[in-house]
């Protein structure tokens, strides 16, 4: 396979699984970090580090909305909901001082 190929197909992963979260609003952001140890806001990290390894200044708002479909604080107002104690604990316990 070619690096072109290879790239395109990332990037079309990269779509599907930013698609998928944005349909699955029901899980949030600590439920995501607790089984998987990323969530939403990492992968917005994650865009906004690659665009600076090219040069590109994409700050977070922006790098946000491109993950979330819509400004952050929209979908925290809409989606997010306070974290259970039991939540809370499991986070800390798979990411202490985090």
């Amino acid at each position: 396979m070619d690096e072109k190929t290879r790239t395109e197909l990332e990037a079309a992963a990269f779509r599907r699984l930013r698609d998928h979260l944005r349909e699955r609003t029901d899980v949030q952001n600590i439920d995501l970090m607790n089984l998987a140890g990323f969530c939403r806001n990492c992968l917005s990290n994650w865009y906004q580090e690659a665009a600076a390894e090219k040069g590109l200044d994409i700050g977070k708002p922006a790098a946000r909305e491109l993950v979330y479909g819509m400004p952050y604080e929209e979908w925290k107002a809409r989606y997010q909901s306070e974290a259970s104690e039991e939540q809370k604990a499991k986070f800390e316990e798979s990411h202490p001082g985090h």
